[in-house]
């Protein structure tokens, strides 16, 4: 289960877009894992079992909280916007991460689950399929569309154009496991 820790905190960053609400999300993942170990089945993946657990329990309270309203006067909101005097990224390779995360957040929901799964996680189409309970040909599908419009948002033609950083050349790259 530890070994997983860091792949699902990445996951439940990508889903949530909230680091405290991530490690919330991890933290209530592995509980409901160790609290329900003897569903497991010895032998098959734990990674995907875990994934799975966290993206249902994440889909669960998405629902819980679209109900509810907080902040109507939008006072919080605005406490939370980033000031004018703050500094813009010196760093080239910052400047193109938060490109590159701006455009993630504009993919559909399922296609950038099935997007970090495959490109970041390293899961194989089929264990991706597994933990999102989708046909592997609709995992592959939402892949390759994501693919497509991270490079046409970010204008760019091949994954080499967009930097060195080994999570962002997986995820655009081509070819995927599976």
């Amino acid at each position: 289960m530890l070994t997983a820790v860091p792949s699902l905190r990445a996951f439940a960053i990508s889903l949530s877009g909230n680091i405290d609400r991530a490690d919330d999300l991890v933290q209530e993942t592995l509980l409901r894992a160790m609290a329900n170990i003897d569903s497991f089945q010895p032998g098959t993946n734990m990674s995907a079992w875990l994934f799975t657990i966290l993206r249902n329990h994440f889909r669960s309270e998405y629902r819980k909280r679209r109900r509810e309203v907080e902040d109507g006067d939008g006072h919080h909101v605005d406490s939370l916007k980033p000031s004018c005097s703050a500094s813009p990224p010196q760093q080239h390779s910052r400047v193109e991460f938060e490109e590159f995360r701006k455009a993630l957040a504009k993919l559909l929901p399922d296609q950038r689950e099935a997007l970090i799964l495959v490109g970041a996680s390293g899961f194989s189409y089929e264990e991706a399929a597994a933990i999102c309970e989708s046909a592997v040909g609709t995992i592959k599908s939402r892949v390759n569309r994501a693919r497509a419009r991270l490079s046409n948002l970010l204008s760019i033609d091949s994954a080499d154009m967009f930097g060195q950083d080994h999570t962002t050349l997986a995820v655009l790259s081509v070819a995927g496991r599976g």
